[in-house]
């Protein structure tokens, strides 16, 4: 991709946050659970059409800010969950940037026509049966 993974790293804030779930009476003392924050618009190592990409495919996912927000809270450990959310940061990046191919055209196979225009004739000649005899 057209970034680079340093520079974007040191872009994003990470809080940590007190997390549901597993971990007994350590939940209510340790703060397990790590946010991840992204400012897409005020990103400095993205350039606009990058920006503008992204705002676009993330449309559901940003807020009024333009700020990206993922959590993670799936192990106790908060340098774990650090690294869980950068790669679901990086993969979702990934996705995001990465250019659709281009469809080209085809045309159907002489033996899917065929089989077409079979299966049509089979349906018409049902049809016919179903109406009122000519007398």
């Amino acid at each position: 991709m057209n970034y680079a993974k340093d520079a974007i790293i040191n872009e994003l804030d990470f809080k940590a946050v007190r997390s549901s779930g597993s971990g007994g009476q350590n939940v209510n003392k340790v703060s397990s659970k790590v946010e991840l924050h992204f400012n897409v618009l005020g990103s400095e190592v993205l350039d606009e059409l990058l920006k503008e990409r992204l705002k676009q495919k993330w449309q559901n996912r940003l807020t009024k800010e333009g700020e990206l927000i993922l959590q993670c809270d799936t192990s106790r450990s908060q340098h774990k969950n650090k690294e869980i959310v950068i790669k679901r940061f990086f993969k979702l990046l990934d996705e995001a940037l990465l250019k659709p191919k281009k469809r080209k055209p085809t045309k159907p196979t002489k033996a899917a026509i065929k089989k077409r225009l079979k299966s049509k004739s089979i349906q018409a000649e049902k049809k016919s049966f179903r109406k009122k005899p000519d007398i």
